[in-house]
């Protein structure tokens, strides 16, 4: 135990020093390799509990927001239309230990190394979620994907484009059910209407690119 934060009641069992990494520095091509080398080592490390499949996550999520007396949006279940054909192709992916909640906020650099904190969603699942998300959460454009899967996988294969556009939407779908079923159980003071409607109209967005309409017809 390194500390114990009062009044919060918080438990430090580690600390590390670093600082945060900015999301226009996240962008730049040799922070894109240090965090794909970080995220492809955590996938092939050891299964960790608990399973994370961003197809039945959606699903929970809607019923949670339901049975808490919150409406789900008109967009959940066109939405979800597309995701059934998106699961066809990624179903059966073996799954890996993930992270599940890339954003910038998560990532800390040492100076060595980039790491990750805030494992509330870690669980075994598809690896595309992990990459897709932190692609989409960074604003990545075609020329910042392809960097990443090529440092991730060491080659550009067109299957793993097509792949990482697939799961860009699951990862938008996810967050934006996430703001959906918060209105319903969190108490704290944020506007999750605002913040399911963004990720709902960002995930209108990502649907009309020509990368994803690309592969989902090819699906």
């Amino acid at each position: 135990m390194v500390g114990f934060v009062e009044p919060e009641g918080y438990l430090v069992t580690r600390f590390i020093e670093g600082e945060p990494v900015p999301p226009e520095e996240m962008r730049r091509p040799k922070t894109v390799r240090r965090a794909a080398e970080m995220i492809r080592t955590f996938h092939d490390g050891p299964p960790i509990p608990g399973r994370f499949d961003s197809f039945r996550v959606v699903e929970a999520y809607a019923s949670t927001a339901a049975a808490h007396g919150v409406r789900v949006p008109d967009d959940y279940a066109w939405a979800k239309e597309i995701a059934y054909g998106i699961e066809s192709e990624r179903g059966g992916e073996r799954a890996v230990s993930c992270h599940n909640d890339l954003l910038n906020a998560n990532f800390i650099d040492d100076g060595a190394q980039i790491r990750l904190v805030d494992w509330e969603y870690a669980g075994r699942g598809d690896r595309f979620f992990d990459l897709a998300n932190f692609s989409i959460n960074h604003e990545f454009d075609d020329d910042s994907n392809v960097a990443l899967l090529e440092a991730y996988f060491g080659e550009r294969r067109d299957g793993d484009v097509r792949a990482l556009h697939l799961m860009r939407f699951m990862s938008d779908f996810r967050e934006a059910m996430w703001g959906v079923v918060q209105q319903g159980i969190s108490e704290l003071d944020f506007d999750f209407v605002a913040y399911a409607t963004e990720h709902f109209e960002r995930l209108r967005r990502t649907a009309a690119e020509d990368a994803f309409r690309a592969a989902i017809s090819a699906s």
